[in-house]
């Protein structure tokens, strides 16, 4: 069945091509299996709730009939703007219009959130761009730009808002809970009133000839219940979402999201103005775990994620039930925790083609959960050919990365710009952070040009043919905390190989890497030299940091192989620094180089990388010259230790790394780097 949408049309239909229904949701609560939705360019000013799912045979598809014409927004339109003072108007909305969840009443705020609970849900959007809230009246009078706000100038436009008037009663959102005043009764005392008044500082612009929209709604796409699968949507804009803070012990909501379920496909999506999270791949309501640190205050936050991964199971965590969702082609910017989000729900899914822009750019939200991509369990994910910059962190996989693979991807720029002050609570940057995983975790043919290129406080990580311009940096911390005088292990999981089910909680030993055939390039100057690779803002590239590990000779001598063991002299070893592999590298202006390793090239002179207009302009085959090495493949990397699962595809076939940044074949002539062959202009 073909059901027709057409929010232009005169009246409302029966869904017919002749008789459209005027909103999507209408399509959505009767489309069935194998039922696709043809939805006409327009603006559909809704929350849409499928109440059926597909079959992996036959999908329920919604679709735009033009691409990006068909706009969901969760946005209203506010018009009648006052003069109230210089350069701040003001208007008011009657709250009946947000039902029972009120942006403007409810605050960013949970567990892992560490800038101060002060901001809310909602957000105003002039020409297409969210405005920066204040706190007071007087700062948005004076419309100063945020010291720590990425863009400047567009921080001078402001928001405050108000509430006024006689408070409601109580009321539930539409998920059929009580609104704000559960998730933020210990935050902070919620005013309520009949009416939200704004003052916004539009810096000389008159509102009623602009366009100025403000939040109203928490969702543009989402299901209501778990389990319903195998649905398509493809080509919409989806925006202007009031979405919460998305912790990982804890529902995630975003702009559009499956809602734990398995084979949902997102493609050709714009995904803009988030208040947190664009795509949200995550977590199943679980009420006795939900925002457990931020509500009751008595168990650590970590213990709680351990909690939240066990609970999975009784939640039907398995790969048959949850997760293998696909998100390619889509175009994610400007959300202000993450593009894409995930805990558990994002499991053996692909994310590939992406464009993934400023992401955490205005810096008024702040804590460990904000990145271009951030998965916590990212078992079997691959992430491909995705174009990620400007991000507070490109690609930030929490926990349990066994089996993730990220490659042929293109990242820059994902650092706080050059003089401006970090805000409270905000994260540093990286283009990749793998954080207290056990492995396996594969990072390769990628171009990773910011100053700080990996991270990884873990273990079990393969670094192969990539362009290196940053550094690595927590190597060999971030993992444990000092509390009472004492260490307080962060022991993780790790799991049945390719499956969700837990086989083991293991601390972080450190090492377990290979770093086989990668250009490591000094790009940017080391402005503070004693700074070491324990810190998160390392700037000497190169992997020295390595040193600090055995070679693989080295620390199986320590374990009595072939002779009776003894489980006390084994302690130390048991407990100690897993080997490194290093080989087949090429450095240049200075990297610095791994004491184990033996085959590699430093280069002399003056190596030039610059990407402009989407051309990489280098002179790297000019000092590469005619330095080979070898194919690297699953044989060669091994097991990662603690799982001991082999760095493989998720469909346990070998990978032998043949192809490059493109695809193209290497052919028997191996150079070290993201491409087959070097040109001195390359064309992303």
């Amino acid at each position: 069945m073909i059901y027709y949408v057409n929010a232009k049309a005169k009246k409302n239909g029966n869904g017919s091509k002749d008789y459209p229904f005027k909103t999507i949701n209408e399509a959505a609560s009767i489309a069935q299996a194998g039922d696709e939705i043809i939805v006409k360019p327009g603006i559909y000013r809704e929350k849409v709730i499928p109440r059926f799912g597909g079959t992996e045979d036959k999908r329920i598809t919604y679709r735009s009939e033009k691409p990006l014409g068909a706009i969901i927004t969760g946005s209203e339109t506010l018009k009648g703007w006052k003069k109230f003072k210089g350069d701040v108007w003001t208007a008011k909305v009657d709250n009946g219009i947000f039902g029972g969840y009120n942006p403007y009443t409810t605050y960013v705020c949970g567990d892992w959130y560490f800038a101060p609970t002060v901001r809310h849900t909602g957000s105003v959007v002039l020409n297409g761009l969210m405005m920066y809230e204040t706190t007071t009246l007087e700062e948005c009078l004076a419309g100063k730009a945020d010291p720590c706000a990425w863009n400047q100038k567009e921080s001078e436009y402001k928001w405050y808002c108000e509430q006024e008037g006689e408070a409601p009663a109580p009321q539930y959102n539409d998920c059929g809970e009580k609104s704000e005043y559960v998730v933020n009764a210990q935050a902070k005392e919620i005013k309520t009133g009949r009416f939200t008044v704004f003052y916004c500082n539009f810096k000389g612009l008159d509102p009623n000839k602009q366009d100025v929209e403000i939040l109203a709604r928490r969702n543009c796409f989402m299901p209501e219940e778990n389990g319903l699968n195998y649905i398509t949507v493809d080509g919409f804009k989806i925006c202007n979402g009031a979405t919460t803070w998305a912790p990982p012990a804890s529902y995630q909501d975003g702009l559009i999201g499956p809602h734990w379920s398995k084979g949902w496909i997102f493609e050709n999506l714009e995904v803009c103005n988030s208040r947190c999270c664009g795509i949200s791949l995550g977590k199943y309501r679980d009420e006795e775990n939900d925002m457990y640190f931020y509500t009751k205050h008595l168990k650590s936050p970590t213990q709680m994620e351990r909690d939240a991964v066990c609970r999975g199971q009784y939640h039907g965590w398995v790969k048959e039930k949850v997760g293998s969702h696909m998100v390619r082609r889509c175009h994610i910017h400007h959300c202000e925790q993450t593009g894409i989000v995930g805990r558990m729900g994002a499991v053996f899914s692909t994310i590939e083609d992406c464009h993934i822009h400023h992401i955490c750019n205005s810096q008024q939200l702040g804590g460990a959960e904000t990145a271009g991509i951030k998965l916590h369990a990212g078992i079997d994910v691959l992430i491909q050919r995705n174009h990620i910059h400007d991000s507070i962190i490109g690609v930030w996989l929490d926990w349990e990365a066994q089996g993730a693979r990220i490659t042929q991807n293109l990242m820059y720029n994902n650092a706080r710009p050059d003089g401006l002050e970090p805000a409270k609570g905000a994260m540093f940057s990286a283009d990749v952070f793998i954080e207290v995983g056990h492995g396996p975790t594969i990072i390769d043919n990628n171009m990773l040009l910011s100053k700080v290129a990996i991270t990884i406080p873990s273990e079990g990580i393969a670094v192969v043919h990539n362009l290196i311009l940053g550094s690595f940096s927590l190597i060999n911390s971030g993992v444990d905390s000092i509390v009472n005088d004492q260490r307080e292990p962060r022991y993780t999981p790790y799991h049945i190989r390719h499956r969700t089910e837990v086989a083991g909680f293991m601390t972080i030993l450190h090492g377990d890497d290979r770093i086989y055939n990668n250009i490591f390039v000094q790009n940017c100057a080391v402005k503070d030299k004693e700074r070491t690779a324990q810190s998160t803002d390392y700037e000497v590239v190169g992997t020295s940091p390595f040193d600090i590990f055995p070679t693989y000779d080295e620390w199986i001598a320590n374990f009595m192989m072939g002779k009776e063991p003894d489980m006390g002299a084994l302690a130390p070893y048991h407990f100690g620094h897993l080997p490194v592999w290093v080989g087949g590298n090429a450095y240049f202006n200075g990297a610095t180089v791994c004491k184990h390793e033996k085959d590699n090239l430093v280069g002399k002179g003056k190596v030039k990388i610059s990407l402009k207009d989407g051309v990489l302009k280098n002179n790297l085959s000019q000092f590469l010259g005619d330095y080979t090495t070898g194919v690297i493949s699953t044989d060669v990397l091994g097991y990662a230790f603690e799982p001991e699962q082999r760095f493989e595809n998720r469909d346990e076939s070998d990978i032998i790394f043949n192809e490059d940044y493109f695809g193209n074949h290497r052919g028997t002539h191996v150079i070290p780097g993201p491409f087959a062959e070097l040109k001195d202009e390359i064309e992303l």
